[in-house]
């Protein structure tokens, strides 16, 4: 597959990239220039329990994005298939004709084969858990497949640290794994630090100062210990989660129950707060922890929100229980800083016709932005993080 890769400083090559990307055919907004979502995003009060945080983000203008492709709706209908490298060499498509061979050695924990049956574009989220074949695997990146591919390498970080055994087959992703593990596949891009996030729970430390930690609701006050503490992560290994698979271990009972009580309570709050809204859906959220915005998912439309939300709304409860619970609480003048756009090094990646990927680093924030390219251009996910380190 053909990829252009673009690694650019916005001040001093901006104008380089600019006309490489128009040749794609699409144009690249000046630098801090809002695109037409952004100036629509509109936040709602902060749904709060325990050391939690919810700011639900609407729009009275999403995009259509009903001829994209899920991940978990390929897998289950049988639309898209993910193998072990080496498993297959031959995939048959459904119209009976054969894709081209692959060839590979054999099975890699980092890179498993993907190909897109649909004739609709796949979405694919860094988070996203495809459970199955030799370990349980992350997707790495966020990414666009496009309709009736070819098989394709797909990048992956392994969340079960302890099996490398079994059959081929992966099945519906029905889990994205918390923030804390998502940074070390989309930012950090390290697998040793992905398996560490995994059994440690969270990988923040302390919650400093500044916009956005804490700075609108006084000082620091003492924290209560997190419900799930390392040493409660390792019991739950030891007893019910033997290979570290991310599935077991946050299911377990030394851990499911924190985050399912938590869920239950937030979901109440947030179905309460966002019922009445009248010609505006809710696109994402903006997350904190205690003081600290730590975190935001936006889409390009309501549905495709609906449709990651319970998956999301774990994952963040799974990293609360991990966190210290802090008293302070983030306030929206911190959480409107997670809506605006990052000015600072940017590294994009673009399949023509089909994807753009950019990564935009400023101070300790990171922002990544997944625009579909067809059949018009819409920026599908956006995620605002705060690194942790």
């Amino acid at each position: 597959m053909d990829r252009l890769l673009f690694t650019t400083l916005r001040h001093g090559f901006f104008a380089i990239a600019a006309f490489g990307l128009a040749s794609l055919g699409f144009v690249w907004s000046s630098p801090g220039e809002p695109s037409k979502s952004e100036g629509d995003w509109r936040l709602l009060d902060a749904i709060t329990y325990e050391n939690l945080t919810i700011f639900p983000v609407v729009n009275s203008s999403g995009y259509d994005t009903s001829g994209f492709l899920t991940l978990e709706d390929g897998l289950s209908s049988g639309e898209v298939i993910v193998r072990e490298q080496g498993a297959e060499t031959l995939i048959r498509r459904r119209d009976n004709n054969r894709t081209p061979p692959i060839n590979y050695s054999g099975p890699s924990v980092n890179q498993l084969v993907l190909i897109n049956h649909s004739k609709r574009p796949l979405v694919l989220l860094a988070g996203e858990l495809v459970s199955g074949g030799k370990q349980d695997r992350v997707i790495a990146k966020d990414r666009i497949v496009a309709p009736m591919s070819d098989p394709l390498p797909l990048d992956v970080f392994c969340v079960e640290h302890g099996r490398w055994s079994n059959g081929s087959q992966f099945n519906a992703a029905k889990t994205i794994v918390h923030p804390s593990v998502r940074e070390r596949a989309a930012v950090k891009q390290d697998q040793t630090e992905v398996w560490s996030s995994v059994a440690s729970g969270s990988s923040a430390s302390g919650y400093g100062g500044g916009i956005g930690s804490g700075s609108g609701s006084g000082s620091a006050r003492p924290a209560a210990p997190p419900r799930v503490t390392t040493e409660t992560l390792s019991q739950a290994m030891r007893e019910e989660a033997p290979t570290q698979s991310y599935t077991k271990l946050y299911e377990s009972r030394y851990v499911g129950a924190s985050v399912d009580s938590l869920v239950a309570e937030l979901q109440r709050r947030f179905r309460k707060e966002t019922s009445g809204l009248k010609g505006e859906r809710v696109v994402g959220v903006v997350v904190a922890y205690g003081g600290e915005v730590a975190w935001s998912d936006i889409f390009a439309s309501g549905d495709l929100f609906d449709h990651y939300w319970n998956k999301l709304i774990r994952s963040y409860a799974v990293e609360a229980v991990a966190r210290p619970t802090l008293r302070e609480k983030a306030s929206l003048d911190d959480a409107r800083e997670f809506l605006r756009r990052l000015n600072g090094r940017e590294v994009t990646e673009s399949e023509p016709g089909v994807y753009r990927w950019r990564e935009t680093s400023e101070a300790t924030l990171s922002q990544i932005e997944l625009d579909a390219l067809q059949p018009k251009l819409m920026t599908i996910h956006r995620l605002i993080l705060r690194r942790s380190s």
